[in-house]
């Protein structure tokens, strides 16, 4: 009997109302964004457009934009106040915001305008940076991200593809220009019309520059080759066109071949580990080459594929050796800036957004391997292995960092 007493008792437990297990939220984040203005001769985008910042703010985050900011890629401080940001005079006032959002690195005399344990999220740029960058980082315990390197849930490079379609789309109207009479070149329309041999295009890796660049010059009806070491990419970039296209590993005497009935050359290949891009032609064969044809080497921020290649500006973007026509200007992207500002808004909006919602970037970097991916600076601790073997810094693994603040 008191066996059965016991049964009932535990079955009207069942029934009974229960204390409801709920999900604890997590506490949501208002951020405070510092848009300084980009002082880089070069360097013509923005990192949030006006849009962006409207969204942002509507949400309750706060931005603070330095005056002129938007103004090399028509955005006038305005729109920005208009989308509810706050105009300073000086970047030194924009400094004073916990996330610092720019789209070249700081100099170091922008460092000197960082706040303690503030948040940086830029690009890198790992071949100019002097040692002091880095130490000034790791003396007021920033934690900096550098955004060519987070990766989304698919494993991409988000800002990188995006930078690197319009890169390379802008290489085959940059060769389409230089083909014509008025600026030195052969004389010749891009693509060609009936009765007219087409444009002759060589493409020098299969990456995003080169299949972008490869979509546009056969959207343009010119013929094209693509040259890379990798079977793969190269199978990859037919898959990805949806066409036969001519492709070749690199062989010299084959590139050779290439080279001389090409037009137009345009040279995207990857940078190796060392960060540097191979070399892949050499100055006899830009000699080979037709008087008046085009290279366009996007590849010039990694050093160039191109014995021949040499840094150029926007403002002086081309010179002829060899009666060939070069242009070697980096950061292609920067000459078409309100579209490369709206597409980096489209990466960097909605990621700011959700570490609002998660609150704030410390939670974000905690909870997304992409994030991760990017940081090179974790709280003034250097947690990238090849820097610190480069300028010979100590560093902590990331990983260990984050778990002993869990």
């Amino acid at each position: 009997m008191g066996d059965s007493d016991e049964i009932l008792k535990n079955l009207a437990k069942g029934f009974m109302p229960q204390e409801e297990m709920l999900e604890v939220p997590t506490k949501k984040s208002k951020l405070f964004i510092g848009m300084p203005k980009e002082i880089s001769i070069q360097e013509k985008r923005v990192p949030l457009t006006p849009d962006a910042v409207a969204l942002l703010s509507n949400y309750g985050h706060r931005i603070r934009t330095e005056s002129g900011v938007g103004d090399a890629a028509k955005f006038s401080d305005n729109d920005y106040s208009e989308a509810g940001a706050e105009i300073m005079d000086t970047a030194k006032e924009v400094y004073k915001a916990d996330l610092i959002l720019k789209v070249e690195p700081p100099t170091i005399e922008e460092l000197d305008l960082m706040q303690l344990n503030q948040t940086l999220i830029s690009a890198l740029q790992l071949p100019i940076q002097p040692k002091n960058f880095l130490k000034k980082l790791i003396d007021k315990k920033v934690t900096a991200i550098a955004y060519d390197f987070i990766k989304d849930e698919d494993g991409i490079y988000p800002i990188v593809r995006a930078m690197s379609e319009i890169a390379g789309t802008s290489a085959i109207l940059i060769a389409a220009e230089h083909l014509s009479n008025n600026l030195g070149g052969q004389g010749q329309m891009f693509g060609g019309i009936s009765g007219v041999s087409p444009t002759n295009v060589v493409v020098l890796g299969a990456g995003t520059v080169g299949e972008f660049a490869a979509r546009s010059a056969m959207g343009l009806g010119a013929t094209v080759q693509i040259f890379n070491n990798s079977i793969y990419n190269l199978r990859r970039i037919q898959d990805n066109i949806g066409q036969r296209i001519s492709t070749s590993i690199i062989q010299p005497n084959v590139l050779l071949k290439a080279l001389r009935r090409a037009d137009v050359v345009i040279g995207a290949m990857r940078a190796a580990d060392d960060g540097r891009t191979p070399l892949v032609v050499n100055e006899n064969m830009v000699r080979e080459m037709k008087p008046g044809s085009v290279i366009v080497d996007v590849s010039i921020d990694k050093g160039g594929c191109f014995e021949t290649s040499e840094v150029t500006t926007h403002e002086n973007p081309t010179f002829i050796k060899h009666d060939v026509i070069h242009y070697c200007v980096p950061n292609i992207a920067s000459r078409v800036a309100k579209t490369a500002s709206y597409a980096l808004s489209n990466v960097f909006a909605p990621a700011l957004l959700d570490a609002g919602e998660f609150g704030g970037i410390e939670n974000t970097i905690r909870k997304y391997k992409g994030i991760q991916n990017g940081i090179y600076v974790y709280q003034g601790v250097l947690t990238n292995k090849y820097l610190a073997e480069t300028f010979h810094l100590p560093y902590k693994d990331l990983q260990l960092l984050i778990s002993h603040l869990l």
